[in-house]
């Protein structure tokens, strides 16, 4: 009898626990992150704090970037990821400011790099102070983000921490090397988006599990969580400059383009056009020439290059949803099941 009982509760359970994926998968990206919302203005605060500096020009660039929008997002998961955990001190407060420190480096950088005039619906910080001021306090950044990784008295951290920016380096090298590149395959262009972008979200995953205690086996399933979590993200925001980027999404249309960044849809594009029309997208590509985007949103649309990037996507936010399977059902892991869903469905 008592065991007939436990096989009524246990479905019972079960039908609990699918309503609740079910009213999760229906929330927004800003609902499914609302349990850290207290413990990010934390992470605001902290950061605002450790960016003070003796000169001046470093608080006015880094505060305009900090202040300047964004959903901190990588925070935000590595906040998430410790309270699936069980984890809410104020170290993994520090770990996520420290991700978000060198996530803000990276933007510095990045906008120097391409000459963007434009991030989150306003001018970057490299038009407002010039492409020296930008990259030296990006370097201030990097280097106040290490400080901030020896308090946490952590080899693990410390390890992890530098092969991510390192491999970040090596992601925006590769991305300034393969540049109005019309050969990009689309096996090279997922080895620069992991380098340069999933680097950073499985770091932050896999060392917030580690802080918490988790053993090495859901210290690993965090790391991929992250990893592919990260793919899918950059994998959708390229999607987003042809065709879906608006005034909100804060970049310009055909922007990647003009940069010179060949990403997945038109390689997808380039890979199944010859002829009059291969030759045409080949030359925007090589020259930037972003006065050709009709002829290439035509192209990325004729060859359904979209629905194929989109369909990759989802494919890597689906192996970051098995990577939690190792976690046991709970509205911390629904959140993020939802998450990595609502990342592939998105508009900025």
């Amino acid at each position: 009898m008592d065991g007939g009982f436990a096989s009524i509760d246990n479905q019972h359970s079960a039908i609990q626990i699918s309503r609740s994926f079910e009213e999760y998968a229906s929330m927004t990206q800003q609902s499914l992150l609302e349990p850290v919302d207290d413990d990010l203005r934390r992470v605001d605060s902290l950061i605002r704090q450790r960016l003070n500096s003796d000169v001046a020009l470093i608080n006015a660039l880094g505060e305009y970037i900090i202040a300047s929008g964004g959903k901190r997002l990588r925070p935000s998961l590595v906040l998430m990821t410790a309270r699936l955990c069980g984890d809410d001190s104020d170290q993994q407060q520090l770990l996520a400011a420290i991700i978000e420190f060198i996530h803000t480096a990276t933007l510095l950088h990045d906008d120097v790099v391409d000459q963007s005039t434009l991030r989150r619906g306003q001018q970057t910080a490299n038009m407002v102070w010039g492409n020296e001021a930008s990259v030296l306090t990006g370097d201030f950044l990097y280097s106040r983000a290490f400080q901030m990784m020896t308090q946490l008295q952590s080899q693990t951290v410390m390890e992890v921490m530098a092969a991510a920016t390192n491999r970040i380096a090596e992601g925006e090298v590769m991305q300034l090397l393969s540049a109005y590149d019309s050969e990009l395959t689309e096996a090279r262009y997922l080895e620069l988006i992991d380098r340069k972008t999933a680097s950073l979200f499985s770091a932050g995953c896999e060392l917030s599990a580690h802080m918490a205690g988790c053993d090495e086996n859901r210290c690993r399933a965090m790391r991929t969580y992250g990893q592919k979590l990260g793919m899918a993200f950059q994998i959708v925001d390229d999607c987003l400059d042809y065709g879906q980027g608006d005034a909100d999404y804060g970049k310009n249309l055909g922007d990647d383009l003009a940069e010179g960044q060949t990403t997945l849809p038109l390689i997808h594009a380039l890979s199944a056009v010859d002829g009059e029309t291969g030759a045409r997208l080949r030359a925007a590509v090589e020259n930037g020439d972003k006065s050709a985007l009709a002829d290439v949103t035509a192209a990325i649309e004729s060859t359904d290059a979209i629905p194929y990037t989109s369909n990759l996507a989802q494919q890597y936010s689906d192996a970051a949803v098995r990577a939690l399977d190792v976690f046991p059902d709970s509205a911390e892991r629904a959140r993020l099941v939802a998450l990595a869903d609502s990342l592939v469905d998105r508009r900025n």
